[in-house]
């Protein structure tokens, strides 16, 4: 044995020849022929001695048939979690021990004669992989419902029979939902097919992985049961969003992208396609979500599976370091990693006849968490991937007197140490102190099988026997731009060569160029816009090529993993995204350049705001130049339809068209030009799977408008839009008056707005389908609809489109808010409906249309739909805008824009009559107030109504509530709700997400914003005080409504007034005098016997400040 191997082994003993019947042969001479990966390898890994190295693969040939293969089921090929289970197989742990048995396999590649080795143990990573496969595929039924909502009751098992492949447990008693593990079976499957296993068989088993790819596309929207199988920290049955399970979906969606499951051999349907929008999405959430791992949990040890081996679901080197520096500082022990703070599996203290904990019962679990060793090996492969030997030998010895022994004298790894009953006490008094035992799995007798798994590729590794290239065929641990760029037809996540690499741009495409083709409805529309020296083509003349809307593009793509036999219907109807409409398709026959969705004249009225079109165009254009990561420059189509010209911002619209044509958009390389002409630098995606069905697609191309004659030669020719307006009256009276009465009315009123009210109260009362003068209420509705849009009628437009009950016709951009850690509130007041995790389209309709917001104003509906998506986008571009934010409550947005159109602007206009465009922008000046307050000369209980309004709070807020809350017995009260200490403290740290949301919770309560923010500031008051007299804490009820009346009722008796209950003149007072007045009143609270130092109470540590 090398030294490398004695470290682990210990006492380096020469193991092999205890065993030498079982292995031994005759001596070699023949040098090795040169093995599948030569050309990959560095040279530095040439075997000097043929013997030596088969000596030593012998060696751990002999550990996988004695402690992997030994416990393999005979009849799947599943592996049990640990070795003395005989009836429940674990998919995570076949996984791993299936990528143990393919890692030795791949070793045995470098020898010339391996006696049949390489043949056994690769059939034997083929047989396991298939029996998941095996598995899996019986539950199709589950995998079609799950793509359609994500319910954890119709997710894949993750434990089945060990040998009939059967359901051994409900998902009513058992957290399935784990999308880590079906991502990891994706990645290592990639990974075997391409070191040349045939694993996949059969079109039935191609088109089920193809869903696997849909199950998991949607991770970043999907709350899961995560790594550890228990949800969130409390172990109460709740899943959360988890970093580590969206990173793993990322990683596997890389991988997958462009493979053929058949192989090298493999016929052009047998691809894999991904949704390169969805990879997108998860890769924006998992980056945003680290370094924390979800909701309850700040730092969790999974994370090192997921940004280094297997997953290496990150390159952004900052994020990479931030996050595992934190798993290391937090987590990490003298037995190896805790798996996330008061985590109770495995102690002395959990009781293990309850499946789930009890409130608080976390806290009992805190210093004396189990450390697994199992993470000390995942250090050791994250030192030979980074080519760190520093790190590998420190890890090494660490692990060394861990490691167990059986009779064979071969390592085994413990599962966890726990601390011993015993020793909890003096554990929790001082960390670290106590001897901790070895659990029950991870001996001889009973091994713990993902340990022994990822211990055999360690030691793979250190002993020169495998390249980490030959670990990771395909790269995973290399950024995209540095992977051997892929051959073929297919799109692959990897840098083409108009990518540079760049230090700023973390590995991006720093000089990428975004191609950009100009498509004009008709030829009157082109010949105008070439006197404005704009050159654009027509649909006719860039035939061959079609150009399709992003819906056809949907239909086509919903044949991919189309199988009756199975009862799967395919790619779920969901719109193809902004960089999905960047690539050029080549379907049937036929080329195709599908236009972004912001071209699709939908009937939700905000596609009739051109100003509004024109940042959608710039922020699209950022977009795909942002996160583009294929392979080929991304192809922009840019659509101009004749009703632009009519509009009175076209002149805008013209500008940008002339910048784009200069070669830049605000920074961006942009570059337009025929489209015949950019199609050879393009990003090309082959649809190959339609070759092989014979169907017919109902396919509508974007067709060119024919006029007699080109018309329009100037654009002074062009009749602009008229600028409507008319006198507003309320026909609410109506909805009293009997439906003739109404019907009366109706037919004498000629104003827009009038006869939509009119017709809305018909509407509601008689049903969509009540005629008047022959015509149905619906129909005239969409008329009228149509009308006021032609003339940017925006307050009837809106009334009339909430009416109609129209909606937004994507979720996208509520998910957006959802997963950046916000929570999403629609309604007002006490209807509101607190939204935590994001929904399904079909829930959108009841989010906004409840009974509750149509009685207060029917046209909040599609107003706070506005609302949310300038939010949704706005988050995700501009981060900063929602600092201090943790709940946006759009009723509240809308409230501060109100507040400040009106009483700041002492505007007339409401916001409802306005454009969308100055919508967006009233959104953006509120949320930006920060950077305009003192310019513009606001009043300080104007900050504080549209801070309130925004439920903002200052830097390290909840960390302080937590500090004060720690020091009130009795807890917090505000607004009659009760804060208490237990189990608020004993649940939750004061750094976890989930403690925020609940102070949240409680602001929520407070009805005026100013208030709202006064409250803030008294809790930094008290924090501060107590953070200078630390001996202090509140024996009663810390009541803040009691601290603020008495500074009102001071800062009053101080300016000689009378007692009022008008605080304006409060509200108004500035930070520094309102402060003081708190302090005050705090010191005065005190001062009634309500607070007592840790002296008063005996106790000798006191630190007087």
């Amino acid at each position: 044995m090398n030294k490398g191997m004695t470290s682990v082994h210990g006492r380096g003993r020469t193991v092999s020849k205890l065993r030498k019947s079982h292995n031994a042969r005759p001596p070699r001479s023949r040098q090795r022929t040169g093995s599948v990966c030569d050309s990959d390898i560095d040279v530095n890994l040439r075997i000097i001695s043929y013997d030596d190295t088969v000596r030593k693969l012998d060696h751990y040939y002999g550990i996988v048939k004695r402690q992997l293969l030994q416990n393999q089921s005979i009849t799947l090929g599943l592996f049990p979690l640990s070795s003395q289970e005989k009836e429940v197989a674990d998919i995570r742990t076949t996984i791993y021990c299936a990528a143990s048995i393919w890692s030795l396999f791949q070793a045995y590649r470098r020898i010339d004669d391996d006696r049949g080795k390489a043949y056994e143990l690769g059939q034997s990573c083929v047989k396991c992989m298939r029996g998941i496969l095996n598995c899996w595929m019986r539950q199709t039924e589950n995998v079609e419902n799950f793509k359609k909502g994500q319910n954890p009751k119709y997710a894949l098992h993750s434990k089945f029979h060990l040998k009939t492949g059967k359901e051994v447990v409900s998902s009513d008693d058992y957290g399935h939902l784990q999308i880590d593990v079906v991502s990891l079976f994706l990645l290592f499957l990639v990974q075997m097919i391409t070191s040349g296993l045939q694993i996949i068989y059969t079109m039935d088993e191609v088109t089920f992985v193809q869903n696997l790819v849909y199950y998991v596309e949607r991770a970043y929207r999907t709350p899961d049961f995560g790594m550890w199988e228990r949800g969130s920290k409390y172990n109460n049955g709740t899943p959360e969003l988890h970093a580590s399970s969206i990173g793993m979906a990322k990683a596997a969606l890389e991988a997958i992208n462009g493979c053929n499951l058949f192989g090298e051999k493999g016929a052009s349907w047998s691809v894999i396609f991904v949704d390169i929008d969805a990879h997108n999405r998860n890769r924006s959430i998992f980056e945003t979500l680290l370094p924390r791992e979800s909701s309850s949990k700040n730092v969790d040890a999974s994370l090192m599976c997921t940004i280094s081996f297997p997953a290496f679901a990150t390159h952004d080197q900052m994020l990479y370091s931030k996050t595992r520096s934190q798993v290391i500082s937090s987590l990490e022990g003298k037995y190896g990693f805790k798996r996330f703070h008061r985590d109770g599996y495995g102690t002395v203290l959990e009781d293990k006849r309850r499946r789930f904990y009890h409130s608080a019962e976390t806290k009992e679990f805190e210093k004396i968490e189990c450390q697994w060793p199992l993470f000390y090996l995942y250090m050791i492969l994250e030192g030979m991937f980074k080519n760190n030997e520093e790190q590998v030998e420190e890890y090494k010895n660490k692990l060394k007197p861990l490691v167990k022994r059986d009779k064979w004298g071969d390592p085994v790894i413990p599962m966890y140490y726990f601390v011993h009953k015993d020793n909890v006490e003096d554990e929790q008094a001082e960390p670290g102190s106590q001897y901790r035992q070895s659990s029950p799995e991870g001996t001889p007798k009973n091994l713990f099988l993902w340990g022994q798994s990822i211990w055999i590729i360690a030691s793979l590794l250190m002993d020169n026997l495998l390249h980490i290239n030959e670990l990771d065929l395909i790269r995973r641990h290399l950024p995209s731009y540095n992977r051997p760029r892929k051959g073929g037809r297919y799109s692959a996540f990897q840098r083409s060569r108009y990518f540079v690499k760049s230090k700023n741009h973390k590995g991006t495409a720093s000089d990428l160029v975004v191609q950009v083709v100009l498509i004009a409805e008709s030829m009157r529309l082109q010949a105008m816009m070439a006197t404005y020296g704009i050159q654009t083509q027509t649909p006719h003349e860039v035939e061959p090529v079609q150009i399709w809307p992003p819906k056809e593009l949907v239909k086509v793509y919903q044949n991919l993993g189309v199988s009756e036999k199975l009862g799967l219907g395919g790619r779920p109807t969901r719109p193809i995204g902004a960089l999905g409409t960047s690539k050029i398709y080549r379907v049937c026959g036929q080329t195709v350049l599908c236009y972004p969705l912001v071209f699709e004249v939908s009937d939700f009225y905000l596609s009739h705001d051109m100003a509004l079109l024109i940042d959608d165009i710039k922020t699209e254009l950022h977009f795909v130049g942002k996160y583009w990561r294929l392979s080929g420059r991304p192809t922009v189509c840019i659509l101009i339809r004749e009703e632009h010209m009519r509009d009175v911002h076209f002149r805008e619209l013209l500008d940008l068209l002339a910048m784009l044509k200069s070669g830049y958009c605000d920074g961006l390389k942009i570059r337009t030009g025929r489209l015949q002409n950019l199609i050879a630098s393009s990003c090309i995606e082959h649809l190959d799977f339609m070759n092989a069905m014979d169907i017919d697609l109902d396919i509508t191309p974007f067709e060119q408008l024919q006029h007699a004659s080109i018309g329009y030669q100037s654009l002074t020719d062009v009749p602009t839009a008229i600028t409507y307006s008319e006198d507003s009256m309320s026909f609410k009276d109506m909805g009293l008056q009997p439906t003739p009465e109404v019907l009366s009315v109706l037919r004498s009123v000629s104003t827009l707005h009038g006869q939509t009210q009119l017709l809305g109260i018909l509407l509601r009362r008689e049903g969509r389908n009540f005629q008047v003068d022959g015509v149905s209420v619906e129909v005239r509705l969409e008329r009228l609809l149509q009308e006021v849009s032609e003339c940017h009628f925006w307050g009837a437009m809106r009334l009339a489109a909430a009416t109609l009950n129209k909606l937004y016709p994507s979720v996208s951009h509520i998910t957006t808010i959802l997963v950046q850690g916000c929570q999403l509130t629609a309604g007002y007041g006490k209807d509101e409906i607190l939204l935590d995790k994001p929904v399904q389209p079909a829930e959108i309709h009841d989010l906004f249309y409840t009974p509750a917001l149509q009685a207060h104003n029917v046209v909040q509906a599609v107003l706070q739909q506005e609302v949310v998506l300038y939010c949704g986008k706005l988050i995700a571009t501009h981060t900063q805008l929602f600092n201090g934010i943790l709940n946006i409550r759009i009723g509240w947005v809308i409230k501060a824009m109100t507040y400040y159109l009106h009483d700041v602007c002492h505007g007339k206009e409401s916001i409802e009559s306005l454009a969308p465009n100055e919508v967006r922008r009233l959104v953006v000046k509120v949320l930006s107030i920060d950077e305009w307050a003192h310019k513009e000369r606001l009043t300080p209980q104007q900050i504080r109504v549209i801070d309130g309004c925004l439920g903002r709070t200052p830097k390290r807020f909840y960390e302080k509530v937590f500090h004060i809350l720690s020091k009130s017995t009795e807890g917090v009260r505000l607004c009659d709700q009760l804060l208490p200490q237990h189990p608020t403290i004993s649940e939750m740290s004061s750094g976890e997400l989930n403690f925020a949301l609940t102070v949240q919770s409680l602001l929520n309560r407070i009805q005026h914003p100013e208030y709202r923010q006064i409250v803030v500031e008294l809790f930094s008051v008290i924090a501060t005080i107590l953070e200078r007299n630390p001996e202090l804490k509140f024996l009663h009820e810390l009541n803040l409504d009691q601290i603020v009346k008495e500074a009102f009722k001071m800062f009053l008796k101080d300016l000689g007034r009378e007692y009022t209950e008008d605080m304006s003149s409060f509200y108004n007072a500035s930070q520094v005098a309102v402060t003081s007045y708190l302090a005050r009143a705090i010191v005065n609270f005190m001062l009634t016997g309500d607070v007592r130092s840790e002296i008063e109470e005996g106790l000798t540590f006191c630190k007087v400040s």
